[in-house]
């Protein structure tokens, strides 16, 4: 006979009005531990048990239809109140160890959701179209454009030398201003957020885009400054695109980047 586990989602202090979509397991419920709750689903054995759910972690389509609803349930729960958000498939044993858990991290739950009351987690993003980018930093550079004269006047063989120091120039100015820039966007996010984090720079076999990527955030901002905030993303987008720069700006996210707790995320408790 299989085993039915407990699947957490989040912990909140608040039970959202209406009843919560269904996650990965069937019947959102909320456990009570003296003034927060947990969000969680009964789940099967044969989909999530420890062996179980390796193996059904490398079957795409499983995991992409569970996460969904893993992220679903999150955010419904959000729309309401705060919420510390678990990763996909944390699992317990039983409702003992799901309260013990509870018991253990409650007062730093209670303290990770009162920071982010009021407050949500935003994405930005900013690529980088390489050749663009050059193209405008060599339109402005004034070296540039006195080399680029001295070429079109000189020999052939002064003309080619020129040309290979002027592209090794070219490369030093364009790497000094993505530095400069990055740098300069970072102070600027956090003009207008309350924390940021700098998360890795991801590859294009990730991101699926054709131009590079030059900054990675993770923002939390006031409710309150939102529009704020989405008025000079989109100031920001507008002025740097002609030099091939795209900010992507997306949210709000649950606020996984900022309740990060060491006992957070432990899966299978017996």
């Amino acid at each position: 006979m299989s085993v039915e586990l407990r699947y957490l989602y989040c912990v909140t202090e608040k039970i959202p009005e209406g009843k919560v979509i269904s996650g990965p397991g069937e019947d959102v419920h909320f456990i009570f531990n003296k003034g927060i709750y947990a969000a969680v689903s009964k789940v099967e054995e044969h989909e999530f048990s420890e062996e179980n759910l390796k193996i059904n972690l490398n079957n795409m389509e499983w995991l992409e239809s569970r996460v969904r609803k893993h992220e679903k349930v999150i955010e419904e729960v959000m729309e309401q109140s705060a919420v510390i958000p678990f990763k996909f498939a944390t699992i317990f044993k039983a409702d003992e160890s799901l309260q013990a858990m509870l018991d253990s991290n409650r007062d730093a739950f209670k303290n990770i959701l009162k920071q982010i009351e009021g407050k949500e987690e935003w994405g930005v993003k900013i690529y980088c179209d390489m050749e663009k980018f050059k193209n405008a930093a060599i339109k402005e550079n004034e070296q540039i454009q006195h080399m680029e004269k001295e070429i079109a006047s000189s020999t052939s063989g002064r003309a080619y030398l020129l040309a290979k120091k002027k592209e090794k120039l070219a490369d030093d100015i364009v790497n000094i201003k993505i530095v400069s820039y990055a740098q300069g966007f970072i102070e600027v996010l956090k003009e207008h957020s309350i924390e940021v984090r700098i998360n890795r720079l991801l590859p294009k076999e990730v991101t699926e885009r054709k131009d590079e990527m030059l900054l990675n955030t993770a923002l939390l901002i006031e409710k309150s400054n939102l529009r704020n905030f989405i008025n000079n993303m989109n100031y920001l987008k507008e002025k740097y695109n002609r030099k091939g720069l795209d900010f992507n700006c997306t949210g709000p996210w649950p606020p996984y980047n900022f309740c990060n707790l060491s006992e957070k995320g432990k899966t299978q408790n017996e």
